[in-house]
């Protein structure tokens, strides 16, 4: 009975844990107890902006990790998804509020309707999950390397369109002034409270997911990852299920894009390209695919990387450049994969059952630890 107490409710105990350890980061940089800040603790490497920025890009990742770590579903245009959300909100609280669409509304909306930009936030959930909604019902029957090549033309598509598209999207200047996020006459801003924001938003989704994957919709994406057509034989609607997984995903990005634009300011195409959709990819095969817990660090150990490689690797190879930096970075991440080719989180776990267990045998205790700490994964 406790075994099965602690199964069902071992997801909030997790999520009540992380939630504390960032509250504790939020009060350093808040509080400054001291003059002690969050950049002390890491030498200045990363800053609380990473961990903001951190935040964001977690709740990218869950939905990637959903998508496919245990649907199976490969997806290369995530970015473009991401861009949709950043843009609604950007370009609904900019030229709606200076000039007005008329396609939409007689004027310009007052400065004093706070409630505008959080109404456009969900507006582009509901933009981006319809999107996907009609692109995922014929690309989804694609298969391996052809969905692969699929979803990365529908985000090349995405990232060329707000590219191109002259005043009303920026094009390659993209929308400036996209204004802070407020309640009443409460911003949301400076970064400190906007890092509670975020991770309180990052925080539910991983929640969310985590109950979704621990259901019977979960049990049915995971047959689906296995073997559709053994999932298809026991009953399985895969086509409803793959699509349902790739709206939800696609909406948590709209949702990370929506905070990105509002704590930015900006928005331009760069971050929402190829690149952008590989770098989450990465993010998630690091954290690992098949654990939601996986994202957050999966999508910090690259900021933390390329930050060390950034600000470090001049010390250790002289006159090192940009192309230096790309070629360790690869490098580390070969050699992360090559070792931990599940992720971290699966590696971290395994790796403590290990040590844990050598512990135990030294003290002759022969309980095996693993499938305990396995859990946690």
């Amino acid at each position: 009975m406790q075994k099965d107490g602690w199964r069902r409710h071992q997801v909030s105990i997790g999520i009540g844990v992380f939630a504390i350890i960032i509250i504790m980061l939020g009060w350093i940089e808040t509080v400054q107890p001291g003059g002690f800040k969050f950049a002390d603790i890491t030498g200045g490497i990363v800053t609380f902006d990473t961990l903001v920025r951190v935040g964001i890009l977690t709740i990218v990742v869950v939905g990637l990790n959903l998508l496919m770590g245990h649907a199976g579903q490969i997806s290369l245009g995530q970015a473009g998804f991401y861009a949709i959300g950043a843009y609604v909100s950007a370009i609904m609280t900019t030229r709606a509020v200076n000039r007005g669409i008329n396609v939409f509304f007689p004027g310009a909306v007052p400065q004093d309707w706070w409630w505008w930009p959080w109404l456009m936030i969900l507006a582009g959930m509901v933009i981006t999950g319809t999107i996907a909604y009609l692109i995922g019902k014929p690309i989804l029957r694609l298969k391996g390397h052809y969905l692969a090549m699929g979803t990365l033309g529908v985000g090349l598509i995405i990232y060329i369109l707000f590219r191109e598209g002259s005043t009303f999207t920026g094009a390659f200047d993209g929308i400036a002034s996209v204004p802070r996020l407020a309640i009443g006459s409460f911003e949301i801003w400076p970064r400190e409270r906007y890092y509670f924001l975020v991770w309180a938003v990052a925080l539910t989704v991983m929640w969310l997911s985590l109950n979704l994957v621990n259901s019977r919709v979960g049990r049915a994406l995971r047959a689906i990852e296995g073997s559709e057509l053994a999932a298809q034989t026991m009953g399985v609607d895969i086509e409803k299920f793959k699509l349902q997984v790739f709206v939800l995903s696609t909406v948590f990005a709209s949702i990370a894009g929506s905070l990105y634009a509002h704590y930015q300011t900006l928005v331009n195409p760069a971050p929402f390209g190829f690149v952008g959709s590989l770098d989450l990819v990465i993010m998630a095969a690091l954290g690992g695919l098949a654990s939601i817990w996986g994202a957050p660090f999966g999508v910090a150990i690259i900021f933390v990387i390329k930050e060390v490689l950034r600000t470090r690797l001049h010390d250790f190879l002289h006159g090192a450049g940009g192309e230096h930096e790309i070629i360790v970075f690869g490098a580390l991440l070969v050699l992360i994969m090559i070792f931990m080719p599940k992720g971290l989180s699966y590696g971290v776990t395994r790796a403590v059952a290990w040590f844990g267990e050598q512990w135990l045998a030294r003290r002759g205790d022969g309980e095996d630890i693993e499938s305990q700490v396995g859990q946690v994964a």
